[in-house]
């Protein structure tokens, strides 16, 4: 159980409190309601380009990491589809720092021509080492706007192509600054070794001056539901064939979220699992071979990512994979199976619950998506999904029609 307080400033900011005293540390976690479904399709790329901004200094503190480290602390950042995610962590004496830092780049981030030069460059050198210049590493550039026809989830964090993030001009930088990251879309989340008391002060005096920004309302497509198969085949100069196989599947926030989410791990959670056992180690048709999905606000994706050994035919491989699949349909899943998923499932849970950090970022994420104790909740929808349950969600997903596949193959290959 995480057990947190809440208050919101006049100007929107939302705060969560998580009084922890087993810890002499503190966290300060800001989630902005800001990710790359939320960029102009003619610009993506922006969110992943602004995490990178945000550290660049802001009017009054040129340097962001030199004073952070004068007091112990440690910093990092992350951005999503759905969200873009900034922490501290350091000596709870320390705090103080951690609001002066957040407080004053939302509130003057420093931008110039040189600032954005560097990070763009930055950015830039990112997408070709993982993305262009790496086996594999354009699948998603290639996969997503396969998978998706209308949503803005077509395009990778990182942005649809190059050319997006090297033309970024300082003046659409600025409007999208202007547009997200301000207090009334943030939440706001300080865990550790503090009180409330204190807390709410330290927000007043570093928060409550900066302006809450203008409202906007989201307006995103809606992703239509799949009724034909659709593939693409590539060749690169990788080692092995892959196939991506991909099933849309409901949000994060669905009924149906944690049982779909369950059977990704029957498939795949290690090498008990049936697509390892069966596939792998049994008829070795598999070098590798896993199944995940990506927790996404909106409509995410079921994956099946596999490597066929060098002397197995595509068709071999992706027959084996729908034998699989098609089991789920028809059987029920053993109690003993599903129960060995279950536990593994609280372990993890239980697990982040003894991380500072992991417990600020759920918090976070669970009252964006609108309430904070869901969290606390989380291991009861799971521990409550039945057999029946399973077999349900595997005949709602897994159809031919409703498959989107990239058959990603070795050049020397026929």
């Amino acid at each position: 159980m995480v057990r947190f307080e809440r208050f919101t400033l006049e100007n929107g900011l939302r705060v969560l409190v998580h009084e922890d005293d087993t810890t002499p540390m503190a966290v300060l976690n800001i989630l902005y309601d800001v990710g790359a479904r939320d960029e102009n399709p003619a610009q993506t790329g922006f969110a992943h380009l602004f995490e990178h901004l945000m550290f660049g200094g802001s009017v009054n503190i040129p340097s962001y990491d030199e004073p952070l480290q004068r007091v112990g602390g440690e910093n990092n950042a992350f951005t999503s589809n759905d969200i873009t995610n900034y922490y501290i962590t350091l000596p709870a004496d320390n705090l103080e720092t951690a609001f002066w830092l957040e407080s004053d780049r939302m509130l003057s981030l420093a931008f110039s021509e040189k600032s954005l030069e560097v990070q763009r460059n930055v950015v830039c050198e990112e997408f070709k080492q993982r993305y262009l210049n790496q086996p594999y590493g354009d699948v998603w550039l290639k996969l997503r706007p396969l998978v998706y026809q209308k949503h803005p989830y077509r395009w990778a964090t990182i942005g649809k192509e190059l050319s997006h993030i090297e033309d970024a001009k300082i003046e659409d930088v600025k409007a999208f600054f202007k547009k997200h990251y301000n207090p009334q879309n943030a939440i706001m989340v300080v865990g550790g070794n503090i009180k409330l008391a204190d807390v709410k002060k330290l927000c007043e005096k570093w928060f409550g001056p900066i302006p809450s920004g203008e409202k906007y309302h989201r307006n995103l497509p809606v992703e239509p539901a799949q009724t034909e198969a659709i593939s693409e085949t590539i060749y690169a100069d990788v080692p092995l064939n892959a196939i991506y196989k991909v099933f849309k599947m409901p949000g994060k926030g669905d009924e149906n979220y944690a049982a779909i989410d369950l059977i990704s791990d029957i498939l795949s959670q290690g090498k008990s699992s049936r697509l390892y056992r069966n596939l792998v180690k049994d008829q070795q048709l598999f070098s590798d071979i896993k199944a995940y999905n990506y927790g996404s606000l909106d409509t995410g994706m079921f994956v099946i990512e596999a490597k066929p050994n060098e002397n197995v035919s595509i068709a071999t491989a992706e027959e084996a994979i729908w034998k699989e699949l098609e089991s789920l349909k028809t059987d029920f899943v053993s109690e003993e199976e599903l129960t060995k998923v279950k536990n593994k499932l609280e372990s993890v849970l239980e697990f982040s619950e003894m991380s500072l950090l992991d417990k600020a970022m759920n918090l976070a994420f669970y009252e964006l998506m609108g309430d904070a104790d869901m969290l606390n909740h989380e291991a009861e929808l799971y521990l409550k999904v039945s057999q029946q349950q399973i077999r349900e969600q595997a005949n709602e997903l897994f159809s031919s029609e409703k498959a989107t596949t990239l058959y990603y193959l070795a050049q020397t290959n026929d």
